[in-house]
């Protein structure tokens, strides 16, 4: 591992060194975050993650986007866990997500308003992680899911995410590049899905093995806009790996590899 690549995860342990650890209750104290991420209805849903065991503890933020912030979880017995809360008040946000929902199958009559569009958003990467789960592509296991709030397995140790491929380049980029081809099969093929936004930004290595995680967006094979999403991926895949000298196929060649 490069220097610079040990310094980023010193720093990131550091983070999470001085983050304040949370409880639910202490959500109450912080007017901004509540109106933020923690509404009522949010917190209802956490103290009903609490109480079935699925979730014993929320600590820190492990990351945090436009469109959800991901905190570090545990469950009882000390089990790592990544609890997912989408933001219901992102209207910036809601803009962007129906060309991934218009033309899925599976969600079909989903009301216009903001709270049904981010409850169905999290539904949708909630079933898109099972799917790639079954067809064997590595991603974080989907635990539970309730309303805008996606309880799933924590991939890294001790509140420090395994980084992102952006971060941390593969010490193997032939390996990883061929692992993910793979995966790209398996998830069109298998799975009948298109990651839909794919790209060193959200893939990670962990215990050796290539992760694909951030699948709100996938689309089945058979939405409209499935050809181009998947043409996408393809190019910024074969870019990072490109830059990182590895001889990649070209993006004709990954395509028919991976739809057969």
């Amino acid at each position: 591992m490069s220097r610079k690549a040990r310094e980023r995860i010193a720093n990131r342990e550091k983070h999470v060194e001085r983050r304040d650890k949370m409880s639910i209750h202490d959500f109450t104290h912080d007017r901004a975050t509540i109106e933020e991420v923690f509404d009522q209805s949010t917190r209802m849903v956490l103290y009903r993650f609490l109480n079935s065991g699925d979730l014993n503890e929320v600590n820190g933020v492990v990351s945090a986007g436009k469109e959800a912030r991901v905190y570090w979880g545990k469950k009882k017995d000390g089990t790592e866990l990544a609890v997912k809360i989408y933001l219901t008040s992102s209207a910036e946000f809601k803009k962007g997500m129906m060309m991934y929902i218009e033309g899925d199958y599976r969600f079909k009559n989903v009301k216009r308003d903001t709270r049904s569009l981010i409850y169905t958003w999290a539904q949708k990467e909630f079933r898109n992680l099972q799917e790639a789960a079954r067809a064997k592509v590595r991603v974080p296991t989907p635990i539970a899911i309730e309303s805008n709030v996606l309880i799933m397995e924590f991939i890294g140790k001790n509140g420090v995410s395994a980084p992102q491929l952006k971060e941390q380049p593969p010490n193997d980029p032939e390996k990883t590049y061929t692992q993910l081809l793979t995966y790209l099969k398996r998830l069109y093929q298998k799975a009948e899905l298109v990651h839909g936004d794919l790209s060193e930004y959200n893939l990670m290595i962990w215990k050796g093995k290539l992760v694909m995680f951030d699948m709100s967006q996938s689309v089945p094979t058979s939405h409209p806009l499935a050809q181009f999403l998947l043409n996408r991926d393809i190019t910024n895949v074969n870019r990072f790996f490109s830059r990182l000298g590895v001889k990649v196929l070209t993006n004709e060649e990954v395509y028919r590899k991976v739809t057969g």
